[in-house]
């Protein structure tokens, strides 16, 4: 998910002629660095998340589509036909408008009886749409421990996840950083987030872990994916820090890092959600050279 600036940023801006040969180039230079790579071939599928990039989503998705790849991530109900109409997938969807999505989630029991309504109708319209996963979150600690937040989490998770199996859909429940970007959210470490899934036991209820936040708030990301990768569903990049690039100016080896995912046998999404500090279908398409493997 992105901060607000990264927000204001997006919806301040719009695509033109410039993206368009942005992007061309950028998949040119890819191509020039790595011969015969495409976004759509190697061990990994690569997504990108539609707020990373400017302009009506119709064009945004041409253009995602001329970059080699088949998927755009974090679109809502109503987009989800354009993304299709596009040839692409959305690979991660929005259960439809909750207000304040973030910091209400399911570590709260006050917030089940919406949550649940709300993923309850997504789901079996995600599946007609060929949408496998929504997205979901654990929501704000507000004085919880984690034991009762993980307890919480279970019981409502436990209500959606028979739904969610009989009609094929994934809701991935997201980690995220309460150091930098969402202070007080309780799922901000990737143990909290297994521990729910493992109570929860459902093979559509899945973790959607967020490397940019996971390294913020415990690092050792390598290690964290492979230990618990039975319960990850879904995968977002980032650079730390600021949310850019994932070239050589940040802190990760993100080849390393989509190796070590791809070794595990991981056979979800890898979306990319950064805010490109220059021209940014240039960006996307360097950060998908990087990740395949």
């Amino acid at each position: 998910m992105s901060g607000k600036l990264s927000r204001r940023r997006f919806l301040g801006t719009s695509a033109s002629s410039v993206a368009a040969l942005g992007a061309a180039a950028a998949f040119g230079r890819a191509e020039e660095r790595a011969p015969g790579a495409s976004p759509a071939g190697g061990r990994l599928k690569q997504s990108v998340c539609r707020w990373t990039l400017p302009g009506p989503l119709p064009e945004v998705c041409q253009l995602v589509k001329g970059l080699g790849l088949n998927a755009i991530d974090l679109l809502s109900p109503d987009e989800w036909d354009v993304a299709r109409q596009a040839g692409l997938t959305c690979s991660m969807g929005y259960p439809g408008h909750t207000e304040h999505f973030i910091t209400n989630g399911f570590s709260d029991p006050r917030n089940h009886p919406l949550l649940i309504e709300k993923l309850t109708t997504a789901i079996p319209l995600a599946a007609q749409a060929g949408v496998p996963n929504l997205i979901a979150m654990f929501g704000n600690r507000r004085g919880r421990s984690d034991k009762e937040g993980i307890a919480n989490s279970v019981v409502g998770l436990k209500k959606i996840a028979p739904v969610a199996e009989a009609h094929g859909v994934t809701v991935c429940v997201e980690l995220l950083n309460s150091k930098v970007d969402h202070i007080d959210y309780q799922g901000d470490h990737t143990a909290f987030g297994a521990a729910v899934m493992e109570q929860v036991g459902s093979p559509c209820v899945k973790l959607l872990y967020d490397i940019y936040h996971m390294q913020i708030m415990e690092g050792d990301v390598i290690r964290t994916i492979r230990d618990h990768r039975q319960w990850i569903g879904h995968f977002h990049t980032g650079g730390v820090p600021g949310r850019h690039e994932i070239d050589d100016s940040q802190e990760l080896n993100y080849h390393a890092v989509a190796t070590a995912i791809a070794d595990t046998g991981f056979t979800g999404y890898v979306a990319h959600e950064f805010s490109a500090t220059g021209e940014p279908y240039w960006a996307l398409a360097e950060a998908c050279r990087i990740c395949q493997v």
